[in-house]
């Protein structure tokens, strides 16, 4: 599909649901209560430090001409005293707002993570890994700065910009409507810029989601790259993806820098033409501005654009986090196609009896895999699945474990309808081994006990054992202690499937599927492997998928899967006596063996 491509863009959105900032308000509402304290802190502290041009306006045109020490003394002290309240008022704030802009990264990071736990087989199918990883760190990360500062600074900002405004009509009148005409011009950039930033930034992310992906998919790849020396190849494309990045990135910061300028500039104009008309008033007979009033106004006027400077900075911010939040919100949102229904009832302890009732499934829509499939597998029975590769016989045993939803027909086991119960009842209950053994980063022994995380090391030891893992486990330095890295790459394929083999069967599943579990381990541990089966498999319902027919043989049915249907089934030696594909298949290994 052209979304599992990292090469391919997400599909933008016109306009943002501001459905979106109310879901985020709903992370920052538990902390209201702190974050209502920060601004009374601050508001607090800015109302103080508003008075401070008051008191040079006073030093200029009382203390300094009438050489009042004392008063001159006192007012000093009363800076002092606001600069120091100021400074433990900010350190309040940075401290309880980095608290509170983590818990709620935290919160958010934990929705979308468990919510990925949830998602079907299909989602991962259907997207590069490095898209999803990308939403859980980078964006994510990305609104820290704005959950941590931006909220309370902008209730902060706009609230000093009316104690500002207030205190500059204090002043005076008429240089505050002077300074006030600014804002009309400021209004137009931003309307401006608006959309081109929004969209610039939502590029910029698909970009960054296609580099992380690529990324990914190189370092998973590595063995092949080298082998098949691709290098140069792979250094051309992350070489245009990083450019594309680059240049997403760079448009995007453009918009952003064109804020900051803008107020600037705004700023600097209508500071001259206050100093001008100023200046100019203040020369004229009966102007009534002093020295001091122009002194605490420009003071003011400093002030005012400081706090609109930062507003744009926040809107900046807003914007960015916007084309992150709907990629973050889409992840959650994500439907979970295979979940519980609201009567799901807990699975009985299974016995084993499983039985497929005319089950359809199709991966995409028009594309059916399995059409119409019926049989009984009865308790304590072992079936065999076998067929060309695509005929769906791993699609078969998924849909035991219910990782897929079945387009129509039913899946029972013991009678009962698997969509009837709850997931994790079902799936505690049954033991899967997949083609691919994935080994977790730890230890040999938690990998194991990953299948069952109370059992005993004694236990562990014996599943092992079973499997004829124990042997190549006790050679290694440490034993069951020792550390194996993520996808267990000190270990060789067949020593991977070998403990994935004890993780399930640690479990005690009432059910057992092996999906190719055996196709990586030599023929000298196969035979060994096969005793310790012989044993395990006793009282116990399983499902094998294989090519190797030799590890099929003592199956109680072998079933052969084909063109969306069973085409033959039967025991080992009755289906080679009707001579059909399954004789012309284990024909065909025989002969390559011999």
């Amino acid at each position: 599909m052209a979304r599992n491509r990292y090469d391919m863009d997400e599909v933008l959105e016109d306009s943002f649901d501001m459905g979106q900032l109310k879901r985020l308000a709903g992370y920052v509402s538990p902390y209201k209560g702190k974050m209502a304290r920060v601004i009374l802190l601050m508001l607090s502290a800015s109302a103080l430090t508003m008075m401070v041009p008051i008191f040079f306006q006073r030093i200029m045109d009382i203390y300094i001409p009438e050489k009042n020490v004392k008063g001159l003394a006192a007012v000093s002290l009363l800076t002092l005293a606001v600069a120091c309240y100021s400074a433990v008022a900010m350190r309040f704030k940075i401290k309880t707002m980095s608290v509170i802009g983590q818990s709620i990264i935290h919160a958010i990071r934990t929705d979308i993570f468990n919510h990925l736990q949830e998602l079907p087989f299909s989602y991962y199918d259907d997207r590069p890994h490095g898209k999803i990883q990308v939403r859980v760190v980078n964006y994510v990360n990305s609104l820290s700065d704005l959950l941590s500062n931006g909220i309370v600074n902008t209730v902060t900002d706009l609230c000093n910009l009316f104690f500002i405004i207030m205190f500059m009509l204090i002043c005076d009148v008429r240089l505050t409507l002077v300074c006030l005409c600014g804002l009309p011009v400021l209004a137009l950039v931003v309307v401006f810029i608006k959309r081109k930033q929004r969209r610039a930034w939502q590029i910029q992310s698909n970009k960054q989601s296609n580099l992380n992906a690529y990324i990914a998919e190189s370092i998973n790849g590595i063995r092949v790259t080298q082998s098949f020396v691709r290098e140069n190849e792979n250094n051309h494309i992350f070489n245009k993806l990083s450019g594309n990045y680059r240049k997403a990135w760079m448009r995007a910061v453009m918009f952003n820098f064109t804020m900051g300028p803008s107020v600037d500039l705004i700023s600097a104009i209508t500071t001259s033409f206050i100093y001008v008309l100023g200046i100019r008033w203040m020369l004229a007979p009966d102007a009534g501005l002093t020295v001091g009033v122009l002194i605490a106004f420009t003071a003011y006027i400093g002030r005012f654009w400081a706090p609109i400077n930062t507003l744009a900075g926040f809107y900046n911010s807003l914007l960015t986090a916007i084309s992150y939040l709907e990629r973050i919100f889409e992840t959650i949102d994500e439907p979970v196609q295979v979940k519980d229904h609201e009567n799901a009832v807990p699975m009985p302890p299974i016995q084993g009896e499983v039985e497929f009732k005319d089950v359809s499934f199709s991966y995409e829509e028009g594309h059916r895999i399995l059409d119409g499939i019926s049989f009984t597998a009865g308790q304590g029975e072992t079936y065999a699945f076998v067929g060309p590769t695509g005929a769906g016989k791993s699609t078969i045993v998924n849909l035991i474990s219910r990782f897929y939803n079945v387009d129509s027909g039913q899946v029972l086991i013991d009678g009962t309808d698997i969509s009837d119960v709850t997931i994790r009842s079902l799936r505690t209950q049954m033991g899967v081994m997949m083609q691919d053994s994935f080994i977790f980063s730890g230890t040999i022994m938690d990998n194991i006990r990953y299948g069952n995380r109370e059992a005993t090391d004694e236990q562990v030891i014996a599943a092992a054992k079973t499997v004829c893992a124990h042997n190549f486990i006790s050679q290694l330095e440490n034993g069951y202690d020792t550390e194996v890295n993520e996808r267990g790459s000190r270990l060789s394929a067949g020593q991977r499937q070998l403990i994935s083999f004890a993780r399930a069967l640690l479990a005690d599943p009432k059910i057992l599927i092996l999906d190719e579990a055996t196709s990586s381990i030599d023929t000298e541990t196969e035979l060994l492997l096969q005793k310790g089966l012989n044993e395990l498999l006793k009282n116990r319902t399983s499902f094998i998928i294989a090519h190797r027919l030799s590890t099929i043989k003592n199956a109680d049915c072998i079933m052969y899967v084909d063109k969306g249907g069973i085409l033959e089934r039967g025991t080992h030696e009755e289906l080679l006596n009707q001579r059909g594909a399954y004789y012309e298949l284990y024909m065909s290994q025989y002969d390559f063996l011999a």
